[in-house]
């Protein structure tokens, strides 16, 4: 389905985030934006001097970025921001579509009929507002997150929840080399308003149906913007 983008936490004790969790979130989120692409060395003392950190709590941001696949060693040069090829995210979309798939069945069964018909209204609505002269695709995206928190609440299994969180970061990063492409959000507003309308219906099968269908053509779309399976990929730099 869609995306549902994670921000930095508050600390619960009301204090200010640790260093190294500060720049844990300050990274990710560069690397998420773009604003750190894929091939982007990060060299401790830079990256030290720009966040206003000792490198001690960067290694271990570093080292909780590396573990979630954002960033990767690199011989000699420390660490560089991972890259995206049509292999990545081909195993991405087949971990997703398992995670997916299962969450649209269980909310089905476990979900209130009324929210999932509402949204299919508003999925209805959406793809009838794409078709204008003026589309607002950021309002579509909101949408799309508004779908997957009613999913992810409607199933109630905590594991999954989590999975897909992990899941996501990854799938930000990907939904900006697809840019906005009028008739990919159109089709892909259509096949929102069919999962919510086959959840509201109570019918899981139909739901992971529908859910199998718009990720296969999400994937397809991907691989049509990106011909030659990469994104242009910019020199290697030290950030």
């Amino acid at each position: 389905m869609g995306i549902v983008e994670q921000h930095a936490p508050s600390s619960h004790s009301g204090q200010p985030l640790r260093a190294s969790e500060r720049a844990y979130w300050a990274l990710r989120e560069d690397i998420v934006e773009w604003r750190l692409p894929p091939g982007t060395v990060l060299g401790e003392v830079e990256q030290a001097a720009r966040l206003g950190i000792s490198r001690t709590p960067l290694r271990e941001a570093l080292g909780r970025l590396n573990a979630e696949g954002l960033t990767a060693p690199h011989a000699g040069r420390g660490v560089v921001v991972a890259a995206i090829s049509l292999a990545n995210v081909t195993e991405l979309f087949e971990l997703r579509t398992a995670l997916e798939c299962q969450a649209a069945a269980l909310a089905a069964v476990r979900g209130e009929p009324a929210v999932f018909r509402q949204l299919q209204q508003e999925f209805l609505a959406a793809a009838e507002a794409l078709r204008g002269s003026a589309p607002d695709p950021q309002a579509y995206y909101e949408l799309v997150g508004r779908l997957d928190a009613a999913v992810d609440d409607a199933a109630g299994n905590t594991y999954l929840r989590q999975a897909m969180a992990n899941l996501r970061v990854h799938l930000v990063r990907i939904r900006r080399l697809a840019r906005d492409n009028p008739a990919r959000l159109l089709a892909s507003a259509a096949e929102h308003a069919n999962i919510a309308g086959a959840i509201a219906d109570g019918d899981g099968q139909v739901a992971a149906a529908a859910t199998r269908i718009h990720l296969h053509q999400s994937l397809e779309h991907f691989k049509s913007t990106d011909p030659h399976h990469r994104p242009d990929l910019p020199a290697e730099r030290t950030v």
